[in-house]
């Protein structure tokens, strides 16, 4: 029983997939500023509407549409996704939503991003004020909290990225670009370098017509599209997409094993009502989550009942990963994971930290990790009762959110406040849950990501560190408190930073020592 738990524990948080948008591709002479360029550019764009099918594996999962309408004060782009991504033999339907508002030389002046889940419902709403800032609002549960960051020269959303090279003059094959990228939905910017890869000529489905022997719509007529290949590449993460001459998306490829296709509405909708009912990918923990799973040598087996262990990492670049401190420490390409003994179960202060230093930069409340929030505060404290040590404290916030919490896959943006209210989430709404409960309580605690073996493969895990006179990883999820040593620490923080992750997928090669 504990195994077939501990399997069902495990979960996947999902990455998020974008459209693409317009724009019209004309040269111009370089000697006239970018953004008269831009916006003379940006004159011919037409509105209209695209429609695309998500696949995995061939198989339809989903589908999304991208419109541009054209504005007085420039244009607006609408971006629907939705997704019944197949894990644990069912299906978790997720819808992203993107509004992004441009100025006429394509200038980001506001935005709205939703993203609608089992476990609710996150928002974020964001208005330029002049060139130099970015004016958040952000609805993750409980209040809706406020806040401002620095708007960079040229920032832009994914959704406008086709357009902005398009319009620019800038596909061609063999240059690159740099591009500043503000990402709703980790609420942080990341520096974006593109290349354009590639030009070449696709096939595409262009009308379709109803087959009355057949009774279902058909594909009546393919086109043939010039097409610019498009590579992405951020925290050693590479994304593939080919637009046309205008900036429209053609196709785009994941990491992850998911494609985005255009099509009519009509195929893509076809295609995925037949779908539904084949839930093949969903079976076990299903494929999604079983792409990123990373196989590992026999005699790796039984890593989870010792206290320590060595394994060498081999296959990627291990540069920028958080692989050395508290329990770990990398020898070359050997890590080493050591279990805190109970010794290191113990702590020189009472709560809350008065200290200064690292563990001081874990204990504030932000959009996510609602520390604040009076709910999290009351519950906290009935959990802690009167007692100020921080490893009792630790342990019992462990049990509780393990008790409390249904194990459940859920494809969310994890916010503390909404998790306390479904009471149901996988490894990221359990960290996520924890981290605000121990801040509310001035216990330092920070999210680390990596993998966890299970049976003969690792697969990926979020789990807290808590601060106890140094780092101690526990595990809400799996109920462990300390965390055993089959989990290997690769990176500490929020979502901004768990896509480097991706960079492990169909690399990484682990060998015990």
């Amino acid at each position: 029983m504990r195994h077939v738990t501990r399997r069902r524990l495990l979960a996947y948080g999902i990455l998020a997939l974008w459209a693409g948008v317009v724009a019209v591709h004309i040269r111009r002479e370089y000697f006239k500023p970018l953004a008269a360029r831009l916006e003379l550019g940006a004159q011919s764009l037409a509105p209209g509407s695209e429609f695309y099918q998500v696949r995995m594996g061939g198989q339809a999962i989903g589908m999304a549409t991208s419109r541009l309408d054209t504005v007085p004060e420039g244009f607006v782009f609408d971006d629907l996704l939705i997704l019944d991504v197949p894990a644990m033999d069912t299906l978790h339907r997720a819808v992203v939503h993107t509004r992004v508002d441009l100025s006429r030389s394509l200038g980001l002046r506001r935005f709205a991003f939703d993203l609608a889940s089992e476990v609710g419902r996150f928002e974020v709403r964001g208005e330029a004020v002049g060139d130099t800032l970015l004016e958040l609002e952000v609805g993750a549960g409980g209040e809706r909290q406020r806040s401002a960051v620095r708007l960079e020269e040229g920032t832009l959303l994914a959704t406008a990225l086709p357009l902005r090279l398009a319009a620019g003059g800038e596909l061609e094959v063999g240059r690159t670009h740099r591009f500043r990228i503000f990402d709703p939905s980790t609420l942080s910017g990341r520096e974006v370098e593109v290349r354009i890869a590639g030009h070449d000529t696709l096939i595409v489905p262009d009308t379709a017509a109803f087959d009355s022997i057949r009774g279902e719509w058909v594909v009546a007529k393919y086109d043939t599209l010039p097409a610019w290949k498009v590579e992405e590449i951020f925290g050693g993460v590479r994304v593939s997409s080919w637009v046309d001459d205008d900036g429209r998306l053609i196709r785009a490829e994941s990491p992850l094993g998911l494609t985005l296709e255009r099509t009519p509405y009509e195929i893509a909708r076809v295609e995925w009502d037949r779908s539904r009912g084949d839930l093949r990918l969903a079976s076990g923990y299903g494929a999604v989550i079983e792409s990123t799973a990373i196989a590992a040598d026999a005699a790796l087996d039984g890593l989870d009942a010792v206290d320590s262990v060595a394994v060498r990492l081999a296959g990627v670049e291990l540069e920028g990963f958080d692989l050395e401190g508290g329990r770990q420490t990398l020898r070359g390409d050997t890590l080493v994971v050591v279990r805190e003994a109970p010794a290191r179960l113990a702590a020189g202060y009472r709560l809350p930290y008065a200290g200064g230093g690292e563990a001081a930069r874990e204990l504030g409340s932000t959009p996510l990790v609602q520390a604040e929030d009076p709910e999290i505060v009351r519950v906290a404290r009935e959990i802690a009762g009167a007692e100020t040590d921080p490893a009792v404290v630790a342990r019992r916030l462990n049990e509780w959110v393990y008790r409390a919490l249904r194990k459940e896959i859920t494809l969310s943006i994890p916010s503390a406040r909404q998790v306390l209210d479904a009471r149901a989430g996988d490894c990221n709404e359990h960290t996520v849950l924890y981290l605000a409960l121990a801040r509310a309580l001035g216990l330092p605690a920070r999210t680390a990501v990596g993998l966890v073996r299970v049976n003969d493969r690792f697969y990926y895990h979020a789990w807290p560190e808590v601060w106890l006179d140094g780092w101690v990883a526990v595990d809400p999820t799996l109920g462990q408190y300390p965390a055993d040593a089959s989990h290997l620490r690769f990176l500490v923080g929020g979502l901004a930073r768990q896509v480097e992750l991706i960079r492990l997928i169909g690399r990484l090669r682990l060998e015990r020592v």
